[in-house]
C-alpha cells in the first residue's frame, strides 16, 4: 500500500480485518511506502504491516507484490497506478481516479489493456458499500421506484470553514486537482450513477471559492481550487440530478444526503445515519403512504449476515472492508471488480465538464454517451 495518512489508515484497518469475518484469498500485508523513512516504519507497525519502503518503484515490480493499493494525494495516481497495472499488479486506487481527464483516460487504458491479461484494478468509491445505498440500489433495479425523476446529492463538510484553517495539499491545483469538486462530488456523482445506472448526457455547473488565502508556512498562500460547487446532471433516462458540495458548510460534519424520486416510490438517505434508509411506497393508498425508517442491519441486507446480531449497528469504516472483500472477492474469482477505471472515468468526465461549464458562465456542456456510466 502507498500512503499511510487519512486514507492509508482506512485502508490499513479494512486489510487488517476483513478475512476475520469474510470468505476472501489468502494475503499477507507485505509493505506499506511513504516517503519518510521513519514515520512510514511507525506506521508499518501501527497498522500490521510486515515491512516498509520509501521507494514505490522498487516495490511495485517486486516478485512478491501481487496487489498495489494507491492511497497516496490524487496528483501521484497516474504514475503509480500505470506502473503497477504494467508490472501485472492488481490495483485499488482511491478516488477520485486521478487529477486530471487525461490522467484519468491513461489510467483507464492502461487497466483495459491489464484486464487482457488478467490483471483486476478497481477505484475506491467506498459509499457504494454502504449496506443501506447497496439495498437502495436493489430497490431501484427491483422497480420499487418505478420511473426515476429527479434525485438530489448533496455532499456537505465544514472543516475549512475558519479562514484560518490552514493551507494543506488539498487546496492547492497541482497537488489536489480540484477542491470540493474532485473530493466530495465525485462521491456524490458517482452515486448518481451507482444507483441509477444511467448515463450524464448533459452537465451545467458552477464553482466558487469563498476563502481565496490560508495561512501557510511563510505567510499567506493563494488557494487554487473550489471550497463548493454546484452542478445540475440531465441523464439519458430524462431524470434530472442536482449536486451540491461544500467543505464550507458550517456545522455539517460529513453528510452526504441523498433523495431519489420516483413515480412509485422514493428514497431518501444521510450518511450521518449511514445505518438508516428512508422508503416511501407510493403504490399503498394514500391514507398508508409516509416514509418509513429502514434500519438496515438484518443478516438479509447487503454484507451484514458477515457481522453482528440484528439491531447492531456499522459504521464508516465498515465500507472500506466491504470494499476490500468484494476486490478480493473478485481477484480470486478473476472477475473485473466494480467501479472499474471505465467508471472511475465517467465520473472524471462530469467533474472536468462541471468545471468547463463553471468558466463558461454555467453553459451546458455535452458529454458523449459512454457505456461506463453507470455500471
Amino acid at each position: 500500500m502507498i500512503g499511510y495518512a487519512f486514507m492509508g489508515k482506512a485502508h490499513s484497518n479494512a486489510w487488517r480485518n476483513v478475512a476475520s469475518f469474510f470468505d476472501v484469498p489468502a494475503f499477507e500485508q507485505k509493505v506499506l511506502v511513504g516517503r519518510d523513512a521513519d514515520s512510514v516504519a511507525a506506521a508499518a507497525a501501527k497498522y500490521g504491516w510486515r515491512e516498509s519502503a520509501t521507494d514505490w518503484r522498487a516495490v511495485v515490480t517486486r516478485d512478491d507484490i501481487d496487489v498495489v493499493d494507491i492511497c497516496a494525494p490524487g496528483w501521484m495516481h497516474a504514475e503509480i497506478a500505470i506502473a503497477a497495472l504494467e508490472a501485472g499488479k492488481h490495483v485499488l486506487v482511491e478516488k477520485p481516479l486521478a487529477n486530471t481527464l487525461a490522467e484519468a483516460e491513461a489510467m483507464t487504458s492502461a487497466a483495459r489493456a491489464a484486464r487482457e491479461r488478467g490483471v483486476q484494478s478497481m477505484v475506491g468509491f467506498n459509499y457504494r458499500r454502504v449496506p443501506a445505498l447497496a439495498l437502495a440500489k436493489e430497490l431501484i433495479a427491483e422497480g420499487r421506484l418505478g420511473s426515476v425523476r429527479h434525485v438530489r446529492a448533496a455532499y456537505l463538510q465544514d472543516w475549512l470553514s475558519d479562514e484560518e484553517s490552514p493551507m494543506t495539499w488539498r487546496l492547492r491545483k497541482e497537488t489536489a486537482g480540484s477542491g470540493a469538486l474532485g473530493d466530495i462530488a465525485s462521491h456524490a456523482i458517482d452515486q448518481v450513477l451507482f444507483l441509477l445506472g444511467d448515463p450524464v448526457t448533459e452537465v451545467s455547473g458552477r464553482l466558487r471559492t469563498f476563502v481565496p488565502s490560508r495561512p501557510g508556512a511563510d505567510g499567506p498562500e493563494d488557494v487554487t481550487v473550489d471550497d463548493a460547487a454546484w452542478a445540475t446532471l440531465s441523464l439519458a433516462s430524462g431524470a434530472v440530478a442536482s449536486v451540491e458540495v461544500s467543505r464550507v458548510a458550517t456545522g455539517q460534519k460529513n453528510s452526504l444526503r441523498l433523495e431519489i424520486y420516483g413515480d412509485k416510490g422514493s428514497l431518501l438517505f444521510d450518511l450521518e445515519a449511514l445505518n438508516e434508509l428512508g422508503f416511501l411506497d407510493a403504490t399503498l393508498p394514500v391514507r398508508e403512504q409516509g416514509f418509513r425508517r429502514i434500519l438496515v442491519n438484518e443478516p438479509d441486507h447487503p454484507y451484514l449476515d458477515a457481522w453482528w446480531p440484528q439491531g447492531h449497528i456499522i459504521g464508516w469504516e465498515h465500507t472500506f472492508t466491504h470494499e476490500i472483500r468484494d476486490f478480493l472477492t473478485a481477484i480470486g474469482n478473476g472477475t473485473a471488480p466494480q467501479p472499474s477505471f471505465d467508471d472511475g472515468l465517467a465520473v472524471q468526465r462530469i467533474l472536468a465538464a462541471v468545471e468547463e461549464s463553471s468558466a463558461a458562465k454555467s453553459s451546458t456542456i455535452q458529454l458523449t454517451d459512454s457505456p461506463a456510466q453507470g455500471a
